[in-house]
């Protein structure tokens, strides 16, 4: 299994994928606001989407898991 962590702090504005989608490195998960920018989430590795640990509204901190790939 691989995770998807949070590369900082910030409030999760979009979940860009779901729970059994199949994805490839690149792929965007999440996009974070933080200091009034978006950025986006993307894997860095491939897989199917087997769990999703956030929801819109989330406040996240740094290296939170976000997303479970396997």
């Amino acid at each position: 299994m691989s995770e998807v962590r949070s590369p900082m702090a910030g409030l999760v504005v979009k979940v860009a994928t779901a729970v059994g989608a199949e994805l490839n490195i690149g792929n965007t998960v999440v996009v974070l606001e933080s200091m009034k920018l978006e950025i986006p989430v993307e894997t860095t590795s491939s897989g199917r989407v087997v769990e999703i640990k956030v929801t819109e509204g989330d406040f996240v901190e740094e290296a939170n898991v976000l997303v479970v790939l396997e």
